[in-house]
Order: structure tokens, then sequence, then C-alpha cells
């Protein structure tokens, strides 16, 4: 079994454009991403799903400067981007991750994609419901499941957000990974607006140096010391 670790990709974000490429502690954002998905146990090879337009040359370049396979496709289908990119290696199984999550942790990601193997699921996560900081999602779904999505899904909110239609029909095999819950799923480790960039520029230099990759309780040991991080993008919780 091939198991595809597929990060979508692209510099147009509405919110803050160009922000996978903006750089913490030496390295873009984008490139701790990867380095941290071509880490996860299970995972045979990792792929960038960018989209075929010039502007994304940049965000091409990247992954392939760190070692990963790129795939180019369709901007708004997102959800037809990861089925192409999925056949394109030959994928069994896929784990989603986004390129907004510089602190994705490599052994939780490992761990839903065990606990779909071990289950029969047809799909995997971790927020359903949220038990984990925002940031650390992630999901996983057979090859068949995701052909089967890409084929049925119709509202343009599904093509765009990929897992919709696996999350909301009935008679689909579905486990979630259980976290600590509370209070933790209050911190917000994703990358969406100026505050959030502000939030990692002040915590990745008290982090270990890459290519060192910290892990959740290395951050919320940082985090612990430094309490006022938190309040930087705490606003933006519930966006």
């Amino acid at each position: 079994m091939t198991t595809a670790c597929i990060v979508q990709a692209r510099m147009g974000s509405t919110r803050l454009p160009g922000k996978i490429m903006r750089r913490l502690a030496g390295e873009t954002v984008l490139a701790h991403v990867l380095r941290r998905c071509r880490a996860i146990p299970g995972v045979d090879c990792v792929v960038c799903a960018t989209v075929a337009q010039t502007s994304e040359d940049i965000v091409a370049r990247e992954a392939e400067r760190v070692g990963t396979i790129v795939f180019r496709g369709t901007e708004r289908d997102v959800l037809g981007r990861y089925r192409d990119a999925a056949r394109a290696v030959g994928a069994d199984r896929v784990l989603r991750v986004t390129s907004d999550c510089p602190l994705i942790d490599p052994q939780i990601c490992g761990e839903v994609l065990a606990l779909c193997g071990e289950t029969g699921a047809e799909f995997a996560t971790n927020n359903m419901p949220p038990c984990w900081p925002h940031g650390l999602d992630c999901e996983a779904f057979t090859m068949d499941l995701l052909a089967r999505a890409a084929a049925a899904a119709r509202s343009p909110d599904h093509r765009e957000h990929v897992s919709g239609w696996m999350r909301e029909t009935p008679g689909i095999r579905r486990v979630n990974l259980a976290g600590p819950g509370g209070r933790l799923v209050e911190h917000r480790w994703t990358l969406d607006y100026a505050e959030d960039f502000e939030f990692f520029a002040a915590l990745f230099p008290l982090l270990p140096p890459p290519p060192a990759i910290p892990t959740t309780a290395e951050v919320l040991a940082v985090l612990a010391a430094h309490r006022d991080f938190a309040s930087i993008n705490a606003h933006r919780r519930a966006a």
C-alpha cells in the first residue's frame, strides 16, 4: 500500500497573499510544513499539490528545493487536484495537510494514519470534534473514498475544501483521533492573518532551529513560559 501525504499550496491567499513563502527561523513556511510531512511515520511520499499557473512557479521551485514531488492542477477544484495528484503517485491512501500549518506534528499525523489502518475506516481525522490546537489538523482517507468524493461532490464549497463531502455523506466509516481537549483547543497555530504571522515570528526563535522538528510538547513548553504570545492572535480564534 502506498500512502501519500498531499499538501495543498498556492500563493493566492485572499487574507494573507504569499503567506507560505514568508520566512520563519530562516526557512519558508512551506519548507517547514513539507519537512515535517516527510517525517510522518507511515508516509511513503510527500506531494506538494499546487496550481498550474506561472504565479505558482515559486511554490513549485520551493517544494522541489526541499525534495518534494510537485503536482500542478486546477486552482478552484482542489478536490479534483487531490484526486489527480494521488493518482499521479499511485496512492492507495492519502493524508491531507494544508500548507499554512508550520507546526504540523509528524507524530500526531502518524497516529491518524495508524488509526485509519487499524480500524479499517475510510476517513480518519483529529478534529471531529476539535481536541488539539488549531494548526495540527490532518485527515486520512482511502483512494476509493477520494475518487468517490471527486465524482459525486457538487457544491463549490466541497470542491474547494476537499473533505466536506467525505465528512457529511451518510454511510462512510469515519474515526477520530482523540486529543487532550480542554484549553488546548484554544491555541491557534495556523497562518491566515498578519497576527498569526506575528505569533509565529515571536515563537520560532525560541524553538530548536531547523533541521530540528520541535514537538507539540516543546511548543507548549515555550508558550507556557511566554504566556503573552497567545494573545497576539487570540482574537482570530473563531476565524
